[in-house]
């Protein structure tokens, strides 16, 4: 009788991997020994300020995807297994991710260290606690919360009011029951009552400030700038009005150095900042992406769930404020979510079905339009199952030689490095080639024409819709001058429009906009279409319910 062998968990996959000490891995990447600050054997922060840039700035490499599925895309398993192959064409390579966050780890959607043989490790560490980024940011943004609750106690010389405060408490964990919550009860001492909320702490402004400034004097600047609501006269009130800003940047200054890490094939990695995809930017911070760029000839990083919402971002907002560009940008597509997108049902992917794969490749072709939009030339890797048939995958290769689009089979989540030799030589070539990369839109654009550009441009809808309330407050972000920011669509990652049920390319379609909020410290204006939520909810069976612990200490059930 044959007996199957069940494959090996990623976190098992991990726990096997011979880590090599943190200081080698600064020594391969020409980390100085003074700014290395070590966290255990294998973890470690950078200071940024010790390190000399070593020539030229490394070319970015961008890894974005298709409109995420449930049969799931491995963008972030594909962003660590490049960065291994370059390392194994002898490149000077560094990878730039994005933190875990504990409420998606403990929900449904895992984690973000890669997975298979394309993991950045200590796996669990990086998914749990890690250096203590998550908990930081955590609490300088509820010591604000503290702090205006105890302003308005102790005699609003502000002018406060509590109806109109839009800082929200956070923790970073999936909890419905605290979305809506009352503060202050229990008489005069224990405060004001109020109407108050929390948000999980990765879509926290905080979060986004951390992650976009490019210095500890510009973080300060970014946090005295942040709204946390308005007076009874409805003027806004700044943290730098409440004399915070210099707690605040305390509290963060250790966490604001990037993390230091290994991948599974000892490529050095720096994994820092996470915020929310759909009401941030979800890109990894910019110190992290400059630190690496100073010590490396490559950095290969990632942004959130589709081109339409990270790679926009990462363009319109990231490479913005940061002042570079990229170089490449590789296409995560797999023949399971291309199938989805072509109508099939998930409980049928394994079973071959060419047509639904084509009428599904509509989907991939208007993420290469997107990236092209930009100036730049994708690079498809598609990302291999063990369910993909040769005529499904001959029928993707055979669509991008007729597109004249360049790609690349890859298969890192069982072959790690060496299955993406093919995607990293031809990001190779593509590096060495100028492109003519730009913004799609110029900041000073009344916000109508900055989201009718998105919309049409990148989502391929026919317009937009502003509702009342986003009326109403367009004119009042163009009173304050506030007007003249780049735009952050909080849409749902599913689909291209802001119907997440309409998948692979509809057209056609009209976005409705119903709020629009001023996240100043950040430097963005937050655009909100359909329910997008800021505190998510836990699924009927949570990932936890697999956790747990050996007798001597190490995680189970993580992955």
């Amino acid at each position: 009788m044959m007996t199957t062998v069940k494959p090996l968990t990623d976190l098992e996959i991990a726990m096997q991997a011979e880590l090599r000490p943190i200081t080698e891995i600064a020594k391969v990447a020409g980390i100085p020994e003074e700014a290395l600050e070590q966290y255990g054997k294998y973890k470690g922060k950078i200071d940024p300020n010790l390190i000399a840039p070593q020539g030229d700035d490394a070319k970015v490499v961008l890894v974005t995807a298709i409109s995420p599925t449930p049969a799931g895309e491995g963008k972030s398993t594909v962003t660590v297994g490049l960065a291994d192959a370059l390392h194994q064409l002898d490149q000077k390579v560094m990878v730039a991710l994005r933190e875990p966050s504990l409420g998606p780890v403990m929900g449904i959607k895992g984690g973000a260290a890669g997975g298979g043989h394309a993991q950045v490790v200590p796996m669990e560490d990086i998914n749990l606690h890690f250096t203590g980024d998550l908990h930081a940011i955590s609490t300088a943004n509820n010591a604000l919360a503290a702090i205006i609750d105890n302003h308005i106690h102790q005699g609003n010389a502000l002018q406060i009011d509590p109806r109109r405060i839009i800082w929200k408490r956070v923790v970073d964990l999936n909890d419905r029951a605290l979305r809506n919550v009352v503060v202050g009860l229990g008489g005069p001492a224990q405060g004001m009552p109020r109407e108050d909320g929390f948000d999980i702490t990765v879509a926290s402004e905080i979060m986004a400030v951390f992650c976009l400034a490019t210095s500890l004097t510009d973080l300060q600047e970014r946090l005295a700038n942040i709204v946390i609501g308005y007076t009874f006269e409805k003027e806004p009130v700044f943290v730098r009005d409440l004399q915070v800003e210099g707690a605040l940047t305390l509290l963060l200054k250790e966490a604001f150095k990037p993390n230091l890490v290994q991948t599974l094939e000892g490529t050095p990695a720096i994994i820092h900042g996470g915020p929310f995809a759909n009401i941030a930017h979800g890109c990894n911070s910019i110190m992290a992406t400059q630190t690496a760029r100073k010590l490396a000839d490559i950095v290969v990083t990632e942004a959130g769930f589709g081109s339409d919402l990270g790679a926009e971002k990462f363009m319109n907002i990231k490479a913005r404020m940061g002042q570079f560009k990229p170089s490449a940008v590789v296409v995560v597509a797999t023949i399971r979510a291309l199938k989805m997108h072509g109508g099939i049902a998930k409980s049928d992917l394994a079973q071959e079905n060419v047509a639904a794969l084509q009428q599904g490749m509509a989907n991939l072709a208007k993420h290469v339009d997107i990236i092209r939009t930009f100036g730049v030339e994708p690079i498809i890797a598609l990302n291999r199952f063990i369910t993909d048939t040769e005529a499904e995958l001959q029928a993707v290769l055979d669509w991008c030689a007729t597109e004249n689009i360049r790609i690349a089979r890859t298969n890192v989540w069982e072959q790690g490095g060496e299955g993406g030799i093919a995607l990293a030589q031809q990001v190779l070539q593509v590096i060495e080639q100028e492109n003519e990369f730009h913004v799609l839109y110029d900041v000073t654009e009344s916000i109508e024409q900055k989201v009718t550009t998105i919309v049409q441009r990148i989502y391929g809808g026919a317009g937009v819709q502003f509702g009342e309330k986003a009326k109403k407050q367009i004119q009042q972000i163009e009173q304050y001058g506030w007007d003249i920011l780049p735009i952050c669509m909080a849409k749902t990652q599913y689909s291209l429009s802001d119907q997440p049920q309409l998948l692979g390319r509809p057209e056609g379609f009209t976005v409705t906009i119903r709020e629009i909020i001023p996240k100043l410290g950040a430097g963005f204006l937050v655009c909100l279409t359909g329910d997008i939520l800021t505190m998510p909810g836990l699924p009927k069976q949570p990932a936890a319910l697999h956790m747990g612990v050996t007798a001597d200490g190490k995680a189970k059930g993580l992955f």
